[in-house]
C-alpha cells in the first residue's frame, strides 16, 4: 500500500507509520493498510478483525 524505502513491515509489527487519521471519528490508518480504533480494536488489510483490549475495573484492582 505505500511507498517509503524499506517496505512496509508486516502486518504484526508495531513499525507501521500512520498514514491518515481522523482522530474526530476515532481511527487511524496505517501505511500497511490496518485501520487502528482509538479502542484498540483492528481492521486488518485481510479483513481479520482483533478484538478491542478493554481494562476492566478488575484488571485494575490491586490486591490488598
Amino acid at each position: 500500500m505505500c511507498a517509503h524505502q524499506p517496505l512496509c513491515p508486516a502486518t504484526d509489527s508495531p513499525a507501521a507509520h500512520v498514514v491518515a487519521a481522523r482522530p474526530e471519528q476515532g481511527w487511524s490508518l496505517l501505511c500497511d493498510g490496518t485501520v487502528v480504533f482509538d479502542d484498540t480494536g483492528e481492521l486488518l488489510p485481510d479483513g481479520r478483525v482483533v478484538q478491542p483490549r478493554r481494562v476492566t475495573a478488575e484488571g485494575l484492582a490491586v490486591a490488598a
